[in-house]
């Protein structure tokens, strides 16, 4: 593993052992016991699109490591003033021993690591966000012990968390339904990805997506530079809320989980959101520990 560019390129084996070193993290983070694993480490993390959890989360954990993190906004890059993505690649890798980018196309990620030659982590771009569902994955398998055969229901738009989920998910052995509206199905890749896997199924209907699932996910319906579409998508995502009327198909006891932020009264609602609080902190806090790990095993060399 030299990057953490999209959940297609890792093992199962690779996505296991970062879960298992992120329980470790939290354990010793929870107990006070220092892991200064990236003592003089330095990462880099360029932001195109805004953020809360990935950049508090990666500054945090950078921190706890005993590296440190640098805030480099794209407005205070030459990125931002046309300097082409390989250059900037080339230059920050002497510099520094990562880099995580928060930003738009999945292409610059990918040159990122074409051109660098350090460690590339996708904190967000508009087709993956594998580090969300690595925190996913680790927050499932806290409440359930193992993620085999568990049933993930994800309701609502085919977006960049439906991808990352269809493919992290479908390698840990889960069953994955899908529910999204015509016209806002996941990327093609992703579907040609998932095309004839038995445990996976794409339908416009969110009852028979939820159906004795264990884990109900939903996104917001219009993510960031969506805006201008977002009358069009409250419209299309009319029926797609998890509320209670959905989750009474859901498994007893199934768990909620949402990225964050949160429109409550949109694609959720309050009271499903307050009656899963605990869960969806939870879910938010794993960032932290499983974003760590990633460094550790990519700035570290960990790789057992």
């Amino acid at each position: 593993m030299k990057h953490l560019l999209k959940l297609m390129d890792l093992s199962k084996e690779e996505i296991v052992s970062i879960l298992d070193l992120a329980d470790q993290l939290k354990y010793e983070k929870k107990n006070n016991i220092a892991h200064p694993l990236l003592a003089g480490k330095s990462l880099g993390m360029i932001f195109q699109k805004s953020s809360t959890r990935t950049r508090v989360s990666f500054e945090v954990g950078m921190y706890q490591l005993g590296g440190q993190a640098l805030f480099l906004s794209s407005n205070d890059l030459q990125i931002g003033r046309g300097e082409p993505v390989q250059d900037t690649a080339r230059v920050l890798s002497r510099y520094l021993d990562g880099i995580m980018i928060r930003t738009f196309a999945q292409k610059e990620v990918e040159d990122l690591a074409a051109y660098g030659s350090i460690p590339i982590i996708n904190g967000l771009t508009d087709f993956a966000h594998p580090c969300q569902v690595l925190a996913d994955l680790m927050t499932i398998r806290e409440k359930y012990a193992s993620l085999d055969g568990l049933k993930l229901a994800y309701i609502g738009d085919g977006n960049n968390m439906a991808n990352s989920l269809i493919v992290g998910c479908l390698k840990m052995g889960m069953k994955v339904a899908v529910a999204t509206p015509e016209g806002y199905r996941p990327d093609p890749s992703v579907l040609a990805f998932a095309e004839g896997n038995p445990n996976f199924l794409l339908t416009d209907d969110p009852v028979q997506a939820v159906a004795g699932a264990d884990v109900v996910y939903t996104d917001t319906w219009a993510s960031m530079g969506q805006e201008q579409e977002k009358e069009a998508r409250l419209k299309a995502f009319a029926g797609y809320q998890v509320n209670d009327e959905l989750l009474a198909a859901a498994n007893p006891g199934a768990m909620v989980q949402h990225c964050l932020p949160a429109y409550r009264g949109q694609e959720i609602t309050e009271e499903v959101f307050e009656a899963h609080a605990t869960e969806l902190f939870d879910e938010a806090e794993n960032r932290l520990h499983a974003q760590k790990a990633v460094l550790v095993k990519l700035l570290g060399g960990k790789q057992e």
